[in-house]
């Protein structure tokens, strides 16, 4: 299932080409899901034993220890009976003290030179919709693709709609949506972090690597892709 939302109110107008960016660590130096679950947890929504499972299952993550996909999976279920409007509220909230503040300068410099060369420029990232929203609102990005939540008479399951927006599924929104779209792949840009990018940096013609993990930072330098240092 594709997700998008468009923002731009010239969405309709032709651009020359799509950039596509990741938000955690490549937008935003903060890791949207951690902050959400530690706001959650003070709000209440969550029990500590909770809350010890999410860090349990961000050292999984890290350390690879499990498969990334059932990780993240686990990851979302604590949502499971949040009415959804309480969920909304508190993305916004954490996106306004803790996420804007950590926007890299870099980013916003690099979304707007694309923009100034008329291009189309897209979020692309697992990150919960509404934080994508927010984000998109503040850096006057066009389109989002992200991960939705499944919601039933106003309450969370605690279930994705479709397919978590990770990994491959990434480079398959993004073809499909190029093609919707009538753009090449091969014109367009994707910034990325981690090595769970690679699929999507690989379907571009454009693929940049902004403070990469150990993995991809090794790939890139194999593959003579751009690598960027993002820090303010």
């Amino acid at each position: 299932i594709l997700m998008e939302t468009t923002f731009s109110r010239e969405s309709k107008h032709i651009r020359n080409y799509i950039a596509f960016f990741d938000l955690d660590q490549t937008i935003a130096r903060t890791i949207s899901g951690k902050a959400l679950v530690r706001g959650a947890y003070r709000k209440g929504l969550l029990t500590g034993w909770d809350l010890i499972k999410a860090v349990f299952l961000s050292i999984a993550f890290r350390l690879k220890l499990k498969d990334p996909l059932k990780i993240i999976d686990d990851m979302v279920s604590w949502v499971e009976g949040i009415p959804e409007k309480t969920m909304i509220d508190l993305c916004s909230e954490v996106f306004r003290h803790v996420l804007a503040p950590s926007i890299y300068k870099e980013a916003r410099s690099e979304i707007e030179i694309h923009k100034a060369k008329n291009a189309k420029v897209i979020i692309l990232s697992s990150t919960l919709i509404t934080v994508c929203q927010e984000m998109a609102k503040n850096l006057g990005i066009d389109d989002i693709i992200c991960t939705e939540l499944e919601c039933r008479n106003g309450y969370l399951t605690g279930r994705p709609v479709g397919h978590l927006c990770f990994g491959e599924e990434k480079a398959v929104r993004l073809k499909e949506y190029c093609k919707k779209n009538n753009y090449l792949p091969s014109d367009a840009w994707y910034y990325g972090d981690s090595f769970a990018d690679l699929a999507a940096l690989n379907s571009v013609g454009n693929p940049v690597c902004v403070n990469p993990d150990k993995k991809l930072k090794k790939t890139a330098i194999s593959r003579n892709w751009k690598i960027v240092s993002w820090n303010t």
